[in-house]
């Protein structure tokens, strides 16, 4: 089993900054890709960022140039640094692991840009 517990939502203004953090634990493999994913209302869970336990990284178009993920192997803490933020990133901001063997999500952290 692997837990992932979320951390560092809230409400910023327009362009603004967040940083999230996903504190993982349990059992996990050393070959693994770690990511955050968002999802708005009435729109469809999307991918943000994901980074795998060799430091690819791989992002969507939307935010490209603006927001940046990171690992801390030693905590099994990834970050996902958000600058620039537009009301469009308005989401409820999920964690996610996945090995060869399994797929865990967190709780879900709310993300609200507005003015």
């Amino acid at each position: 089993q692997v837990q992932l517990v979320e951390y560092g939502g809230g409400l910023v203004q327009p362009g603004g900054s967040l940083r999230l953090s996903c504190a993982a634990s349990g059992s996990m493999f050393s070959i693994n890709t770690m990511g955050w994913y968002r999802q708005a209302p009435g729109k469809q869970r999307e991918l943000v960022a994901t980074i795998t336990g060799t430091g690819f990284k791989n992002y969507d178009d939307s935010v490209k140039g603006r927001f940046t993920i990171s690992a801390e192997n030693a905590k099994n803490t990834v970050y996902l640094q958000m600058n620039s933020l537009r009301p469009e990133d308005t989401a409820v901001y999920y964690c996610n692991y996945r090995d060869s063997l399994r797929d865990a999500w967190g709780q879900g952290t709310q993300v609200t840009v507005s003015s």
